[in-house]
């Protein structure tokens, strides 16, 4: 046996197709979002912590119109891979673009809500739909 760990072995073009193909398409899913947030230069969801400003990337899980304190809010939850992330705009109904499954970055300061990580009215970018 050798003594480097098999995590940090060469990797080959076979062991690569074994592990795809005995993988589940939410690992597989999981991962592109993970390595899509890491080209695009964001801050994984996380290594986020409270107060902290960062830029996130991934995709909405889902999309909600949820009343706070009287108000409207449309809330979404953002995925990418590594962890979850709630994103609300407070005042607004809808917003065009914003539905499940769309990619989109977000930027702005975290904060903690019942234990979830929190992004209020954050500036964002929907990211174009020929990329998904």
């Amino acid at each position: 046996m050798s003594a480097v760990p098999r995590s940090e072995k060469p990797v080959g073009r076979f062991r690569r197709m074994l592990d795809r193909l005995s993988s589940s398409q939410e690992d597989l899913e999981s991962k592109e979002l993970r390595e899509d947030a890491e080209t695009a230069g964001c801050t994984r969801i996380g290594d986020c912590h409270d107060r902290q400003v960062v830029t996130v990337t991934g995709t909405l899980r889902t999309v909600t119109l949820r009343p706070r304190a009287g108000v409207p809010a449309l809330e979404a939850e953002l995925f990418d891979g590594s962890a979850a992330l709630d994103v609300v705009w407070l005042g607004r109904r809808s917003i065009v673009g914003i539905e499940p499954g769309r990619k989109l970055i977000a930027s702005g300061r975290i904060s903690m809500s019942r234990g979830r990580r929190v992004l209020f009215n954050p500036k964002y970018e929907l990211r174009p739909l020929g990329r998904e």
